[in-house]
């Protein structure tokens, strides 16, 4: 009963330093909501501080864990109470990743194999908390813990359980309505107002974006070829360009072209490529990387020597230019698609947690011009955390994938066949597995027949 009432407390408190909002806010999504949270001026209320810290530990006392974390930044002078309270090592995860001196993500000493709960300000999507997870368990570290001060999704426990987590949360959306009811801080048609705009939330995140034709035309070509396997056909000539897409052409379900390594490229090769792609019933993906100002990016796309245009059904788009891009390539471009290139396998490549997001977000925001992404990961949890921010109605495709996990000499990062279609993947791009083999044909037909397989088993 008294942990109630220092509750109740609690989110009087909060109301009183405007740490409880109410009227319209723009969210980080673009949306209009009704609420606003923001506990970031806390750290200027010490009273306030530790009695937040006090009521956590009366939350997670009984729990089993080794290390206390808190997320920058708002999160982590509350953890460092807590820490402190249950006399218990903090450690935490850099926000951003340095790049001089050790290069450690992880602050604090810490021993692999034991366990660290982690604390959050809040939780809407669970996205932030998942990520900081992941840092950990590359690190050696076991979480499955998280805690946080209030509660303001829908489903969270719901989505974090699918991914082996518990949330632990103080107070909820719910209680928060109750108590300023109750004392006369919010009336009932905010309250109404308020559980309306989430429940439309949740509704409209569990829905199925629009797809693009195209889209389309490459999920039903995956279901009748029973294939998900795309050739990465980077040969510098057109003899070998040839001579290995016949062997191999059945097997795949599109083929991804680099055009401007051909040495003795002509409008001939074009030709000829279509002729081998209506044949064999393949879709045609160059992946140029357009990254430029919307202006230059037509140019490229729709004249110069290679036509691209003419030819590719799809094409790859980084996103550091912003939307423009998108306008510029497909402007006046009909059942024309790209997918964007979200995060790469290159080790040491600078594409961090946050530009990943704001891919998928641009993506999402797109769909009639962006069909998926093109995103690698390291392991199978870390493929399925990725794969759930993406849109249902797009695509993952996977690059660096061999029959078999491993690292070439050039830091190249290769993921099994399959943890990349069970962690999530569409379709698997690969490249050197099959064009430097022995006998192409063959080990394309093992990679299609092992990446179906384990695609059927996942469904």
């Amino acid at each position: 009963m008294r942990f109630k009432k220092l509750k109740e407390d609690f989110i009087l408190q909060l109301h009183e330093i405007g740490a409880i909002k109410f009227g319209d806010f723009i969210l980080k999504s673009g949306m209009k909501s009704p609420f606003y949270f923001d506990l970031r001026d806390m750290i200027s209320y010490p009273k306030l501080l530790n009695s937040v810290a006090d009521l956590l530990v009366q939350k997670i006392k009984n729990l089993d864990f080794d290390y206390i974390s808190g997320i920058p930044y708002t999160a982590l002078p509350i953890a460092t109470l807590v820490a402190d309270k249950l006399n218990k090592p903090l450690i935490y995860a850099r926000k951003e990743e340095k790049t001089y001196g050790t290069k450690n993500s992880i602050i604090g000493k810490y021993k692999k194999e034991k366990k660290c709960v982690i604390i959050d300000d809040l939780i809407t999507t669970g996205e932030s908390i998942m990520e900081t997870a992941e840092k950990y368990r590359q690190a050696g570290l076991i979480t499955s813990d998280f805690v946080v001060i209030i509660d303001r999704s829908r489903q969270g426990t719901k989505v974090l359980k699918t991914q082996g987590f518990q949330l632990h949360a103080l107070i909820d959306l719910n209680e928060i309505l109750e108590v300023l009811q109750a004392h006369n801080k919010i009336s009932q048609i905010q309250v109404d107002e308020i559980k309306s705009f989430v429940t439309q939330t949740t509704r409209h995140q569990s829905e199925q974006i629009k797809s693009n034709p195209l889209t389309q035309t490459l999920i039903e070509k995956i279901k009748s070829k029973k294939s998900n396997l795309v050739l990465s056909l980077d040969v510098d000539n057109q003899k070998d360009f040839f001579k290995i897409l016949k062997q191999t052409a059945e097997q795949i379900v599109m083929l991804k072209t680099h055009v401007d390594i051909l040495k003795d490229f002509d409008d001939n090769f074009l030709t000829k490529l279509r002729v081998y792609a209506q044949k064999y019933d393949f879709l045609i993906f160059e992946d140029r990387k357009f990254a430029d100002i919307g202006n230059t990016v037509k140019k490229q796309y729709q004249s110069g020597i290679y036509k691209i245009k003419d030819w590719s059904d799809f094409i790859t788009v980084h996103a550091i230019p912003g939307e423009g891009i998108l306008q510029g390539l497909f402007e006046d471009v009909d059942k024309k698609s790209s997918f964007l290139l979200a995060k790469m396998s290159s080790e040491g490549n600078l594409m961090n947690e946050t530009y990943t997001r704001k891919v998928f977000s641009m993506g999402a925001q797109n769909s009639g011009m962006v069909s998926g992404y093109i995103v690698h990961a390291n392991s199978k949890e870390e493929l399925q955390r990725l794969k759930n921010k993406i849109p249902n109605g797009q695509l993952l495709l996977m690059p660096g994938v061999k029959l078999e996990k491993g690292t070439d000499a050039m830091g190249q990062q290769y993921t099994s066949v399959q943890e990349a279609i069970e962690g999530g993947a569409d379709l698997i791009i690969v490249g050197r597995g099959i064009i430097e083999s022995k006998n192409p044909k063959e080990i394309a037909k093992k990679y299609r027949k092992t990446a179906w397989q384990f695609f059927e088993s996942k469904i």
